[in-house]
Formats: structure tokens, sequence, C-alpha cells
């Protein structure tokens, strides 16, 4: 059994991670971290896990723990590892941002690799840390690495994509209490989002070349959970062209799937698919990207990184369903 520690317990994406772990055959969790809920039953704050997990919280850490998920919100698991010691055989799965972009994935004798299963299986397999990707990043680099890999992003791409409002955290603020959510629509952080680096980033490494700007616009959805995201850029190769390209990029891929029909993000919600879909119209190429922003677009893939750190097939835990309705 793999031995699991969970640090900063009692947000979203933390809640949702719980959720796989506890199902999943071949993990133990041992402890989960949180200094404001230490002493407390974790299904006091995760009130779903009430007869799954009798477990908790703690202030404490086992440091000896086969894989440690930080869940810290962005810009704190720096000073977290910088503040607590770890067996050098525990891996480390980042779910915040401090590790992701190629300046910062060196730390403390750590080395972090980008943890896109899609983009680099491979070096995740051998790899003792992790920097999970951003969840708007994950939808949009997956719309458009195909086109990286094969040298056609060459001009502006644009994106618009709305996220639900469990993408801004457990913390209430403005812009997250329903009364001002719900039937409500807006835009934020236009051009200037922080996942932005991570996109450019993965296209850089599949197109050496890429230098096009990146326009993306991102939206909050009066809805909890999800994403939508739409990618066009000029494109020369027609839409039969195109799709072939999709299809031998993720032909390895288990959560990525290509459809000939539109889609929505009812089918892939609580689940940790991603599905594209791809049209060409007036010399554009447009790609339709839906995903989880909590399974997907964070805890399921840090669990699919999980299991390709371990040995474990790809979908271990993670045969999930969304539901019709």
């Amino acid at each position: 059994m793999i031995s699991v520690g969970v640090i900063g317990g009692s947000g979203y994406t933390a809640g949702e991670l719980l959720r796989l772990l506890v199902n999943h055959p071949e993990v133990h969790l041992d402890f989960v971290f949180s200094t404001t809920n230490a002493g407390n039953p974790i299904y006091k704050q995760h009130k779903d896990l009430i007869g799954d997990l009798d477990l908790a919280f703690t202030d404490t850490v086992n440091p000896n723990v086969d894989v440690l998920f930080l869940c810290l919100g962005h810009g704190r698991s720096r000073s977290f590892l910088e503040a607590h010691t770890f067996s050098e055989t525990t891996k480390v799965i980042d779910l915040g941002n401090d590790f992701r972009l190629d300046g910062d994935q060196h730390f403390l004798g750590r080395n972090f690799v980008y943890g896109l299963p899609e983009l680099q299986k491979d070096k995740i397999v051998s790899a003792k840390n992790i920097a999970n990707p951003g969840c708007f990043a994950t939808a949009i680099q997956l719309a458009l690495l195909p086109l990286a890999a094969t040298g056609k992003l060459n001009e502006a791409v644009h994106v618009n994509a709305t996220t639900g409002s469990t993408g801004a955290g457990v913390m209430p603020g403005a812009t997250t209490h329903f009364s001002w959510r719900d039937n409500n629509f807006s835009s934020y952080k236009v051009f200037a989002h922080q996942h932005l680096g991570e996109i450019v980033q993965t296209a850089k490494q599949l197109q050496a070349d890429f230098d096009s700007p990146v326009f993306f616009i991102p939206n909050r959805g009066n809805f909890s959970k999800g994403i939508y995201a739409t990618a066009y850029t000029p494109y020369e190769g027609t839409a039969a062209e195109a799709k072939a390209v999709y299809t031998d990029f993720y032909k390895d891929a288990t959560f990525t799937i290509l459809s000939d029909e539109e889609v929505n993000m009812k089918q892939v919600v609580n689940t940790n698919k991603c599905i594209l879909h791809l049209c060409k119209k007036d010399g554009m190429l447009i790609i339709t990207s839906v995903i989880d922003n909590l399974v997907k677009g964070a805890s399921g893939q840090a669990i699919h990184n999980m299991n390709l750190m371990f040995g474990l097939p790809d979908k271990t835990g993670l045969k999930l369903k969304a539901s019709a309705f």
C-alpha cells in the first residue's frame, strides 16, 4: 500500500483529493494536515465523507510517507517544504503553482517535473516530484499541444474559457458569494491569467519557434464545477487533417478523448476526462475542450500522476462516471 499525507486539507481541491484517495485500492491515508482544523474530524469539514473517513485533521506530519500531496494554495508550498523535512524517498506532488515554470522547478534538492501526462508521461513515471498543472492550463494545453507538436501554432491563438465557482477556492470573496455569482457572468484577469506561463512554456517545448501571442479571456460561470474552453487559431489544413493530428497525438492518452460531436460540460464533471471537439470554419481551427476543474484540472490529475510514479495502471482509483442529468 502507498502511504499518503495531504497538506492543507480543508479546501475544495483537498476535499476532491480525499474523496478519490479513500476509494483508491492501493492507498493508505496516513494523515491530513491542517493547522486551522487540527483535532477536528475530517468529515466535519468535508461533510460528504461521513461514514467513509474517520480520520481527524492533524498539525503534525509523518516525514516517512511514500507520497505527499501539497494542497496549500498558490505560493505556499515552498515555505512549507522549508519548514518541514521529509524522507529522501518521499515523493511530492504539488497542486499549487510554486514549481510549474522552468525557472522554479529546482528547490531544496528536489527537482519538479511538470505533471501533464499527455505531454511527458515517461518523465512522470521516473519522477520523484511533480508540479501538477493548473486547471485552465490543463484544458487549454490539451486543446493546443497537438498543433504545437506538428509545428502548426504559427499565428495568434484566441481562448475563451469559463470555470465554475470552486476554481476560486473555499474562502468566500466578493465574486464567489452565491448572491453575486448566481444568474451572473463575468471576466477577470483578461490577457493576464497566471496559467498563461504554463501554456506558453509547453507550447515552446513542442514547437521551439512558437512566439505568437495567446489571448486568453477567463470567465466566471454561475455553476460549481467544470471548465468549458474554446480556442481558435488560423489553420491551413483541412478538418480531416486536423483530426488525424489530434488522433495521433492522443492515441495513447487514457483520459483525453476526441469527439466527433459537439461537447458539453456535463460529459466530464466528476470524471478525470478531457473531451475535445474540432471544427474548421473560415480558415480557423476551433477546438473546444471540457474538463472538471477539480478532477482532471487538479486532484484527479494528481492521482493519475501518483499512479504513474508508483507503476500503477492509469485508471486506478479514477474509474469515475459523469451524471447524465
